[in-house]
């Protein structure tokens, strides 16, 4: 593998960026770059870099590639107890939601968009709800809530402390979810990464560390990447 069968590498200019600070995600490779920094001082970077890019993107694509394709026959989702029965069948709506039986029926038509827009519909209804609770319980606020599909992003505060939270999230045990809310109202009190951020996250959340470790180490299912 050489650079040239890298995808393009997308590069965004931030203002409280302090050093150039390069990702590699399954499907993209980012670049943060400080407002003030010469495209000279990006292209040498990336020249450094490169052999760590290839690699890396190398790794992700195999890890990609060892999915395990199948279609889940129970989704677990962080705010219930037991997990939801999924059951493909032709039908013509695109998913069917019996919560009483704790059912989920799919189209069978195309079965990996569908769950996914089951997802994010659920995120939808019950993320911003959970959110407040969280701000209940640890006494911050925030203005308004967001539900998206960032592809690399699990959440976000904005400097009105409008917090965004990745829909993918409800596909994550209940402390995990928690987790990134936590993180996302501490940054209403702290806006960057300082000690004072992480002391007040850890204040909110003792096992953080760990949640942290777990978020990033986690890939969610081949469906979710379906467009």
């Amino acid at each position: 593998m050489t650079l040239a069968d890298l995808p393009d590498i997308q590069i965004t200019h931030h203002a409280r960026a302090t050093r150039l600070r390069l990702r590699v995600e399954p499907t993209q490779i980012r670049l943060t770059v400080p407002k003030f920094c010469s495209q000279k001082q990006i292209q040498a970077f990336l020249g450094e870099s490169e052999q760590w890019m290839i690699e890396t993107w190398q790794k992700q694509q195999n890890k990609v590639g060892q999915l395990d394709r199948s279609l889940p026959i129970q989704l677990n989702l962080f705010n219930l107890e037991q997990p939801l029965a999924v059951i493909y069948k032709t039908q013509k709506q695109s998913f069917i939601f019996d919560e009483q039986n704790h059912q989920l029926w799919v189209s069978d038509r195309q079965p990996e968009q569908y769950l996914k827009a089951f997802v994010i519909a659920y995120a939808k209804q019950h993320l911003p709800f959970y959110l407040a609770q969280i701000a209940g319980e640890t006494g911050l606020q925030y203005s308004q809530c967001s539900i998206r599909q960032p592809k690399t992003r699990w959440g976000s505060c904005s400097a009105k402390h409008d917090i965004m939270l990745n829909s993918g999230l409800v596909l994550f045990p209940l402390e995990i979810t928690r987790y990134v809310c936590v993180h996302e109202l501490a940054h209403t009190v702290y806006f960057d990464h300082s000690a004072h951020f992480w002391a007040k996250v850890a204040e909110c959340d003792p096992n953080f560390k760990q949640h942290r470790h777990t978020l990033k180490n986690t890939t969610l299912p081949f469906w979710w990447f379906s467009s």
